[in-house]
């Protein structure tokens, strides 16, 4: 019998707890956490598509300034999760806000391209959330995000050594948690970097891994027509969508 919305919500408590406890060094600056400030919207998320089984579950970096920084929910535009999604929710401030990186919720006027591009997919090939979801769920690795005084991001991948290791393990055991409770076939990198940690994480499990192109306007390949790439790469892995749907 699956665990309820309620198991992930208990990795979520524990994952906040746990990385409360990591320090970051310069460039880094400023750390956001929108599974605290924004975390009605992250239930709201969870509460709605993660209450059955999935066949794939695809696992994001961590959070864009535009996307879960300002929602909670993954790949978080701001159009695409009031206007598909169906989610808009009370969203308050990190606790020490960036002056270049302002949270603004729900009300925020940008748009992230990396999220319209993976949830407008999913709204033309599958037509209504609830299809999407009942095969397939969306994951970030990190929930942090890394501002430097500048307000560029930083990636995890490219933290200094020590504090690489402590932040993995806590995101490593998280996504353990998560994908025992949601029991996938399949669970697949958005880009090299999640593909990476998920092998690692999960290293010895009964689960397929594979990777997709990131959809980020950065990768020139997504550029060209993300949307028909990555269900070519879906197909490749024998994960087939059929028409229609």
């Amino acid at each position: 019998m699956l665990r309820s919305h309620r198991d992930l919500a208990a990795v979520t408590d524990d994952l906040v707890t746990r990385l409360r406890t990591l320090k970051f060094s310069a460039p880094v600056t400023h750390t956001y956490n929108p599974l605290i400030y924004a975390r009605s919207g992250y239930d709201s998320y969870v509460t709605r598509y993660a209450g059955a089984a999935k066949q794939v579950v695809l696992v994001g970096m961590n959070p864009g300034p535009f996307g879960m920084a300002q929602t909670g929910v993954p790949f978080g535009d701001v159009k695409m999760v009031k206007g598909w999604l169906g989610i808009s929710a009370t969203v308050a401030q990190p606790t020490d806000p960036h002056p270049k990186r302002p949270v603004s919720g729900y009300s925020c006027a940008r748009g992230e391209v990396s999220g319209r591009r993976l949830w407008g997919w999913a709204k033309q090939r599958f037509g209504y959330p609830e299809a999407f979801f009942e095969r397939f769920f969306v994951v970030n690795y990190c929930p942090l995000i890394f501002m430097e005084s500048s307000g560029r991001n930083r990636t995890p991948d490219k933290l200094p050594g020590i504090e690489k290791q402590g932040l993995f393990r806590i995101c490593d055991q998280a996504l353990r948690q998560s994908i025992e409770i949601l029991r996938p076939q399949w669970v697949i990198g958005i880009g090299g970097f999640a593909e990476k940690r998920a092998r690692d994480a999960l290293s010895g499990w009964r689960v397929d891994i594979g990777r997709i192109s990131h959809p980020s306007p950065a990768n020139p390949k997504a550029n060209r027509g993300w949307a028909s790439l990555v269900e070519s790469e879906l197909m490749t892995m024998g994960i087939h969508i059929p028409d229609g749907k």
